[in-house]
């Protein structure tokens, strides 16, 4: 896979990210139903695959979230208990990031940079994390080499992204920003073809030294035309975002033909299993 080309990332509106930093844990905001809907999902799983299963223990291992945007996934990374940093190339929210995390007690690392570029040297992270993110990169191959880079031997990759098929299309783009009567999403915050197939992921992560390990998918918690109702409740103002996403939560599911999540660990180069709880932490 490819970067994609300039013609099909003009299309994208990644500027709204930095433009709406001012409403990133604003309740009634759209960007905050994502750490209401799409959090548990992603933190049950995280939890379940690196720490219960891979054996990494948090508090001795320094962990990276790459696209951080207002801080919803880091601040649930440090709660979890690792060493917590968050890079983002929006200044402005990687700002509000920063002032949330002091108002909740959280020490937070927060750092200007784009994926593309990780500001930090070789082997700096044990745990890498990345999520609705790589859908929005246009160079995808240069981020997966960074964040390969930037995780020590043993370290493990964890994401998520929207794969590229017809049920995407509808879903994501046409009912998610595109179709007024359920959008709930500006119109150009995700281009279709820009959407990653899972066997495409693999292939990204085999060619940068990164073992893969698992998929799941996503989903609502709740069937599609209940879901279709809410939607058009908050369309027509009779709902907030926060009362939609007071009603639905993402969970997870064998289905990945919309949404998935999936982690990788990196390779070590000597061939020796590489030991967990050996993935110290930035400031040990």
């Amino acid at each position: 896979m490819r970067k994609v080309s300039q013609a099909i990332y003009d299309r994208i509106d990644n500027g709204v990210y930095a433009v709406q930093s001012d409403q990133w844990w604003q309740p009634e905001s759209a960007w905050y139903q994502m750490t209401v809907t799409f959090n548990p999902a992603r933190v049950g799983y995280a939890k379940r695959k690196l720490i219960e299963e891979l054996k990494f223990d948090p508090k001795a291992t320094s962990a990276l979230e790459v696209g951080c945007g207002g801080g919803f996934l880091t601040e649930e990374i440090a709660r979890m208990g690792f060493a917590t940093t968050g890079v983002d190339p929006s200044e402005r929210s990687i700002r509000v990031a920063a002032d949330h995390a002091r108002q909740s007690g959280l020490d937070i690392l927060y750092l200007t940079g784009a994926g593309e570029s990780l500001p930090f040297e070789d082997r700096s992270f044990g745990a890498v994390f990345c999520c609705d993110v790589l859908e929005h990169v246009r160079d995808l191959p240069k981020v997966i080499s960074e964040i390969s880079r930037v995780l020590k031997p043993g370290g493990a990759f964890y994401y998520d992204t929207l794969n590229r098929t017809w049920a995407s299309l509808l879903g994501a783009i046409k009912i998610g920003q595109v179709w007024k009567r359920w959008a709930f999403f500006p119109p150009n915050l995700h281009v279709w073809r820009m959407f990653i197939k899972p066997g495409e992921m693999k292939s990204l992560l085999r060619q940068n030294g990164l073992e893969w390990k698992d998929h799941r998918g996503t989903m609502p918690d709740v069937p599609i035309p209940r879901l279709l109702g809410y939607l058009r409740k908050r369309a027509k103002g009779e709902w907030t975002y926060g009362e939609l996403a007071g009603r639905v939560r993402m969970i997870e599911s064998r289905i990945t033909a919309v949404m998935y999540m999936g982690y990788a660990v990196k390779k070590d180069p000597s061939g020796a299993d590489a030991d967990p709880k050996k993935l110290e932490r930035r400031d040990g």
